[in-house]
């Protein structure tokens, strides 16, 4: 990974650029020594965007099945219970 100061990055981003898109960089802005951002390739983007999908779908297959393990009630049964 290359390591860039937020102003080398702003005076080069032209070449930033290049080297993400076409030499499959992975680019770590800093200022001051703290971690800014990270510009990365779009298939990084994309792999990334997978897994948030695959850990969401995670989350609502455990949420349907301890939903069926504690069982449902009606809509008519929660008004009543919440005094609608």
């Amino acid at each position: 990974m290359i390591e860039k100061t937020a102003s080398e990055a702003r005076q080069n981003f032209a070449e930033l650029i290049n080297q993400v898109a076409f030499g499959g960089e992975r680019v770590m802005i800093h200022r001051h020594g703290k971690e800014l951002a990270a510009v990365v390739p779009m298939g990084d983007l994309s792999l990334l965007n997978d897994l948030e999908t695959r850990i969401d779908l995670d989350d609502a297959r455990n949420a349907l099945k301890e939903a069926q393990e504690q069982g449902t009630v009606s809509l008519e049964e929660l008004k009543q219970q919440l005094g609608l």
